[in-house]
């Protein structure tokens, strides 16, 4: 499988491991970034990892930073991610099963390494359901193309005086 992964400073730690175990799985994985437990911005690590599944085809991506919140915000802006913060195995299993999830977003500061592992492979086992669950997750695609079409051109927005 081809995974995309990044992280935040906050995560950089937690992204490395699991680049390590996904390495020795045998998986094809990308380094979105951090490369240093130096201050970094989620969204900077969150763009390039998206842009690996929506443009340079790879299956899916994992995203870390202190608390999965400001990674699965940014990841959810770009058309075609669904980004699930996941802080259990159910939860992972799920957000692939029935929302066919194709990032992973994971608090690496609130849940520890053997569960992080433990997440990380439900989430890469897990097919979605399809059937009925299908129908809803096209109802979103559908929703993200309205709302597009709705987005003001960047500088169009008129200015309060």
């Amino acid at each position: 499988m081809k995974i995309a992964i990044g992280a935040d400073h906050r995560g950089y730690q937690a992204k490395e491991k699991i680049k390590a175990m996904l390495n020795g799985k045998g998986h094809k994985v990308l380094d979105c970034g951090t490369d240093t437990p130096n201050s970094s911005d989620y969204p900077d690590a969150a763009y390039p990892t998206c842009k690996a599944i929506i443009e340079d085809g790879y299956d899916v991506g994992i995203l870390f930073c202190g608390s999965g919140i400001g990674m699965s915000i940014s990841a959810n802006k770009v058309r075609g991610i669904r980004a699930a913060l996941c802080h259990d195995e159910l939860t992972a299993e799920m957000s692939r099963r029935h929302n066919n999830a194709n990032i992973l977003c994971l608090p690496a500061d609130l849940v520890g390494e053997e569960l992080t592992r433990r997440i990380v492979d439900v989430w890469l086992k897990t097919e979605f359901a399809g059937g009925r669950h299908k129908r809803r997750v096209n109802k979103i695609s559908e929703y993200e193309e309205k709302a597009m079409d709705r987005t003001p051109a960047p500088g169009s927005r008129k200015k309060k005086t």
